[in-house]
């Protein structure tokens, strides 16, 4: 019987810092257009080519059998979704394993109001399914390219007063064990006790095979921007801003003091009180000076929920294309001595960024979300490709946001220590212990989840 499929490849080119920093990578592998612009081999990087992992071997299993028996047989072993996070979250010198290549599943229970998903599915292809089954997911992140597993262990979102982050729309969880068995969990099953602390789990509990989310009925949103506002009026009615809408996201460089407002309203809801700036002329890309082709439609234009909740088209390459990521979770309150902190380096931060969006994600209680126990509102940072420059900035920006309790994305460039990181987590510990039931021996460990919860 022919044995798993190999891919042999070289060692990482960048090994991750073991002594409290867990996010940096200071070089970036060469740039090649690919499916979503910038891509080098994506078994190999990232979509940003910053991180080129070193695993031993890349499965590519195209059954859950297959993906059973090698994850029984590998020694070390992560799952890497589609190569989306810009940290060392997925990056192992073990083996790596693509889930892509699973049978698709998507199966639909319209009692329990769920769907069940194979975990490497794109949101895209989710979300297409449901609607023409006349269903629809809450919330969307604001790229459909990325899978559906590998979003919910990050705890990824999207932005809105009443929306939680992807991962508190799962309802249950099927996984590879490290014996190859495979383990069921359910928000209302047995160990529903620490349910919250299995769906975010940066990979680190077994490989995830399907996804349980709940779904609602399908609905129809319409996009409008509004240009020119001033950042003084953002902060000061922040309340009024963010609550005018189902999804509302605001774009700046932070030194122009103007930003652009994206309003995404549902159909049949109150129309939004808020009218401040200038409504856009003609669409918009969030980058000044991108072709709106690649965003979702705007002006207006009511369409389903999946073709306007995100800011991209599944077809085209989203955000810049080449770029790094920064992004920290503040609580909502703190949101005003945010924006003094940050407005009080935009000299440094302009230069060296494509765009920054602030978000509002609704509280949960998922043990690792960065909106965990709190109404949070989300500083995110689209860099250039250059980590030299873009690092010393992420730097200041984490010591003037880290008092104000700011917790980094789990997929994203940060600069904190392990520690600092640990320290926003009040179920740090709950996790570690689950971990080590999970797994006993490490086999799904990495550097980057050893360096926040050592064994032993």
């Amino acid at each position: 019987m022919p044995g798993p499929p190999r891919i042999d490849g070289p060692e990482a080119t960048v090994t991750p810092d073991l002594s409290g920093k867990v996010w940096i990578n200071t070089q970036a592998a060469p740039l090649v257009p690919g499916r979503y612009g910038a891509v080098v081999d994506q078994r190999r990087t990232n979509w940003a080519g910053n991180v080129t992992y070193g695993a031993a071997r890349v499965h590519r299993p195209e059954s859950v059998d297959e993906l059973r028996r090698i994850v029984a047989g590998s020694g070390r072993i992560r799952a890497l979704g589609s190569g989306h996070s810009f940290s060392l979250v997925a990056d192992t010198a073990g083996d790596l394993v693509s889930l892509d290549a699973l049978p698709p599943v998507v199966e639909i229970d319209p009692a329990r109001r769920s769907v069940t998903v194979a975990a490497g599915l794109r949101y895209a292809d989710v979300a297409a399914v449901l609607h023409r089954n006349g269903l629809a997911l809450p919330n969307m992140a604001s790229l459909p390219h990325i899978s559906v597993a590998g979003s919910c262990a990050t705890a990824t979102h999207g932005s809105g007063d009443t929306l939680r982050c992807l991962s508190a729309a799962v309802t249950a969880l099927e996984l590879v064990a490290p014996d190859g068995t495979l383990r069921h969990l359910h928000s209302g099953g047995d160990r529903r006790e620490v349910f919250p602390g299995v769906v975010v789990a940066l990979g680190a509990l077994g490989v995830v095979t399907r996804v349980t989310l709940a779904v609602e009925p399908a609905f129809e949103v319409a996009q409008r921007v509004r240009v020119g506002v001033p950042l003084d009026e953002v902060a000061g009615r922040f309340d009024e801003i963010f609550g005018a809408a189902y999804s509302v996201s605001a774009f700046t460089d932070w030194r122009s003091g103007e930003a652009a407002v994206w309003l995404k309203c549902r159909t049949g809801w109150p129309a939004p009180g808020w009218s401040g700036g200038l409504g856009a002329a003609e669409a918009v890309h969030p980058v000044p000076g991108m072709d709106p082709a690649s965003c979702t439609l705007q002006m207006g234009v009511a369409g389903p929920w999946h073709e306007r909740l995100p800011h991209f088209r599944p077809e085209s390459t989203p955000s810049a294309g080449q770029e790094l990521q920064s992004e920290w979770f503040l609580p909502r309150e703190a949101v005003g001595r945010a924006f003094e902190e940050v407005r009080g380096v935009a000299g440094k931060v302009a230069p060296v960024l494509h765009v920054s969006e602030v978000r509002t994600v609704r509280g949960d209680d998922l043990w690792l979300s960065p909106a965990y126990g709190r109404d949070t509102v989300t500083l995110h940072f689209t860099w250039h490709n250059d980590p030299g420059a873009v690092l010393p900035v992420v730097a200041e920006l984490e010591e003037r946001l880290v008092p104000l309790g700011a917790r980094p994305h789990w997929g994203k460039v940060a600069t904190m220590s392990a520690g600092d990181v640990i320290a926003g987590y009040e179920r740090a510990e709950d996790f570690a212990r689950v971990a080590s039931e999970f797994d006993p021996d490490g086999k799904f460990r990495n550097a980057f989840v050893e360096t926040l919860f050592p064994s032993g």
